[in-house]
């Protein structure tokens, strides 16, 4: 498998992007004020390919972009800590010739924008969080709610272990699959578009060096908690966010459990709304597109 598969066609343009010392592979569609999209685990720009049409035909620059790491966009052995992640995306805003953003996200995606909010504010305009609590309120929820939050994350505690990318990857990366299916609605993975979607997901963790890369973010995260600078990470995320946002949350989602993002608006001073989605997973983006692009397009007029 090669990063051509992710190249999808449609009414959107390819582009390579240079921020942070990374090349990353965007899709760009629209014109007007930036709405940058970051994908989660374990999938790549395809994750917004329903919304990025609806966004830019409300007048705005819709720009998906694959993480460090996946997809097209570079894949370097290191930079997969919380700071440079961040800057990756801040990068990527003044690459593309602007100012600032409305940044959404979703997953791990979702906390990358929580943190790019905390640490560079005057970046991003507004915020949308797609199935992901604030870092600081699913780190405490995974000491406090062990049966909860804690249990629902083992398969990411797997991915502590050396060289476990080569069972994500293996049998043509079912356990992509497993992880799709275990986290989204059930009406969705019974859905016609379901299977397309899983197939695409598995296809570009195949690509060279991409199951690693999305691993060693997932590894900083639990590895950082033991040393100096993930202690300095979680310092600077105690500044309350000033940015409005917007958190929109599966009821069913079984990854970040609901009642431990609920809590993540105590982190953010800034007007915010938090809505649940009834029969919805982990997945809203491509569960409810359209509900999501509602929301997103009504966050990012007002």
């Amino acid at each position: 498998m090669d990063d051509s598969c992710v190249l999808v066609d449609g009414p959107w343009t390819h582009r390579f992007v240079g921020a942070n010392g990374t090349r990353f592979h965007a899709v760009e569609v629209g014109t007007g004020p930036l709405v940058l999209f970051l994908h989660g685990f374990p999938e790549f720009w395809w994750a917004w390919h329903d919304l990025l049409p609806g966004v830019a035909d409300a007048g705005f620059r819709a720009v998906a972009v694959d993480m460090r790491g996946y997809g097209a966009s570079d894949k370097p052995p290191r930079g997969y800590d919380g700071y440079t992640m961040a800057a990756d995306i801040t990068g990527l805003i003044r690459a593309l010739g602007e100012r600032s953003a409305v940044i959404v996200g979703t997953g791990f995606g979702g906390m990358l924008g929580w943190t790019a909010a905390a640490f560079h504010p005057k970046m991003v305009r507004r915020l949308v969080v797609l199935g992901a609590a604030h870092p600081l309120r699913l780190r405490a929820a995974l000491f406090a709610d062990p049966r909860g939050q804690f249990s629902a994350s083992s398969i990411t505690l797997k991915f502590q272990i050396p060289r476990y990318e080569h069972v994500l990857t293996k049998d043509d990366a079912a356990l992509v699959g497993t992880f799709l299916r275990r986290c989204a609605g059930p009406a969705w993975v019974a859905s016609a578009g379901y299977a397309d979607y899983e197939r695409r997901c598995r296809e570009a963790m195949q690509i060279p060096q991409a199951a690693f890369c999305a691993l060693e973010a997932y590894r900083w995260a639990f590895r950082s908690v033991l040393r100096l600078h993930g202690y300095r990470f979680v310092k600077a995320l105690q500044q309350p966010l000033v940015t409005p946002t917007l958190q929109l949350h599966g009821a069913l989602d079984q990854a970040i459990l609901p009642r431990t993002a609920q809590g993540s608006g105590r982190y953010v001073i800034a007007p915010y709304e938090w809505r649940v989605l009834d029969g919805i997973g982990h997945f809203p983006h491509v569960e409810a597109p359209e509900v999501v692009l509602g929301e997103v397009l009504r966050w990012a007029k007002s």
